[in-house]
């Protein structure tokens, strides 16, 4: 693609911000930023990458990986910012995802180790890992606050903590795997995902980008399993106090 195309692009994003003032959403500022950020954000991603794939050195890939996970930790533990320790919590889910599933798949020999391979793999990790605590933390948030006394009542009836919030937990977890199981229930049939797209729009063999597409789907199913239950089975403790009684944390006054 050319600089003059990818310029000309600019003309999707007029064409949302029309609509934005037709409707006077007042979106229009947002998607400016949003807009400068894409492009100031990518070339210097761009930038970076190219140099680390040309130096080929463990620790620089290891130092990309690093940033990744903590600004992906950073951005989902902002759902929940009144959780004690809630960042250091979804720094584990999500480095738990990222480590169990890519170490799987150097060890099989899945894809090679080199920058190239390992970096953009991980970003999808690490990204829907992301999402997927995201998810989490919201659902788990509302629910308690709706079912506290369905939860106390549980507690006062001998249950221990973990038996008392099953069912918030259970929800809450489904919530951040969901999407991507219902993304591989119609991938092919209703969307083309980026890998296969990307493979074939640089002349793969749409087999082949396929075969790519089918590793990323069952990658992603694994870090979102793996990152959502890690997630949930450390969050629900914040809500308890030595004394095993329900807290709702950021709330003084009770219900």
């Amino acid at each position: 693609m050319t600089d003059a195309a990818l310029l000309s692009t600019l003309a999707l994003v007029l064409v949302a911000m029309l609509l934005s003032l037709w409707q006077q959403l007042r979106l229009e500022r947002d998607l400016l930023v949003g807009t400068v950020r894409t492009f100031l954000q990518l070339l210097a991603i761009g930038y970076v990458l190219t140099f680390v794939f040309r130096q080929d050195r463990w620790y620089f890939t290891a130092g990309v990986l690093l940033l990744m996970t903590l600004v992906a930790a950073h951005n989902a533990a902002g759902k929940g910012k009144k959780i004690p320790g809630i960042f250091w919590r979804v720094i584990l889910a999500i480095g738990l995802g990222e480590v169990v599933t890519l170490g799987l798949m150097l060890s099989l020999h899945i894809i090679e180790g080199s920058p190239r391979f390992v970096i953009p793999v991980a970003g999808m990790i690490v990204g829907n890992a992301m999402v997927a605590a995201g998810l989490v933390l919201n659902r788990f948030q509302a629910d308690i606050r709706q079912r506290r006394r369905e939860v106390e009542a549980a507690l006062a009836l001998g249950a221990s903590p973990r038996q008392a919030v099953e069912g918030v937990l259970q929800a809450a977890i489904k919530g951040g795997m969901l999407p991507t199981i219902d993304s591989m229930k119609t991938v092919g049939l209703v969307t083309l995902p980026g890998m296969m797209t990307g493979s074939i729009l640089a002349g793969a063999d749409p087999l082949l980008a396929v075969k790519y597409q089918i590793m990323v789907m069952l990658m992603l199913s694994s870090a979102t399993a793996i990152s959502s239950i890690a997630l949930g089975f450390t969050l629900y403790r914040a809500y308890f106090n030595q004394a095993e009684q329900l807290i709702i944390p950021g709330n003084s006054a009770r219900p």
